[in-house]
């Protein structure tokens, strides 16, 4: 039998009366690099709230780690890394060590002092992410790309099972884009990390996912990307709720 880090069965959720999602039935297998697409307001965001345990499905059931949610207790084996927050303050006075250090608060204790092995497994997982040679610059100097890697970082660093990522990318320039999907794919396939990515960059993560799920109330496709680079415009249109032109990227 398959072993899922996620697995959720005819999962409904409506806000102020109006149907969010509809009987879902999504899992995400050990070991994939799932990307979610879909329209904007197609239930993306609600679908990461019910794995975080934000909210609560009004009808269908939620496993994580082959444990029902409601009774998941094991919050480090799961990343959660948001979008870019415009807001980000860039003269916080914290250094990427200090940013990614956060991430093992819960576990050390806010008034507890890093000892030699945390010291050096934040190192560790600031280079995994290839930002080593920034351990000790301030997060405010770094780019957008360099911060993504460091916030990612925050939430490696306490091994998680699972990473989730919604839309990561957003004002990321093309080139750094490129790199970060290879950071992904290294951290995928080298470490091992069950990885979930929402994004609209179809193009570029199709080419690095080997599961892609199309939500947009209900779930349209749930499959290999060969199988969902055989979709016609039409198909896509469908899912979307408007004409869709495919676009192809050059490698």
């Amino acid at each position: 039998m398959d072993n899922f880090v996620v697995r959720m069965q005819d999962v409904s959720y409506a806000y102020e009366q109006k149907d969010v999602l509809t009987n879902i039935n999504f899992s995400i297998p050990q070991g994939a690099f799932m990307g979610l697409i879909g329209p904007n307001g197609g239930g993306k965001t609600t679908l990461i709230k019910l794995l975080l345990g934000l909210i609560n499905p009004d009808k269908g059931s939620i496993e994580l780690l082959q444990q029902p949610r409601d009774k998941f207790k094991d919050w480090n084996k799961i990343g959660f890394v948001s979008q870019k927050a415009n807001s980000f303050n860039k003269g916080f006075p914290a250094t990427v060590f200090e940013v990614v250090s956060m991430g093992l608060t819960a576990k050390v204790g806010y008034l507890k002092f890093f000892n030699k092995t945390h010291k050096e497994k934040i190192l560790s997982t600031i280079d995994q992410v290839g930002m080593l040679d920034y351990a000790y610059e301030n997060i405010g100097n770094l780019s957008g790309g360099q911060q993504q890697r460091v916030f990612i970082a925050r939430s490696l660093v306490n091994n998680p099972e699972l990473l989730i990522l919604d839309e990561p990318t957003v004002g990321v320039d093309y080139e750094n884009v490129q790199r970060f999907y290879e950071m992904l794919h290294r951290l995928n396939t080298q470490y091992g990390i069950t990885l979930l990515l929402v994004t609209h960059d179809t193009g570029t993560m199709t080419e690095h996912a080997t599961e892609i799920a199309c939500l947009n109330t209900t779930l349209h496709f749930h499959g290999k990307p060969e199988e969902y680079k055989s979709l016609t415009e039409r198909d896509l249109s469908k899912l979307y709720g408007h004409p869709v032109n495919l676009v192809t990227h050059d490698h």
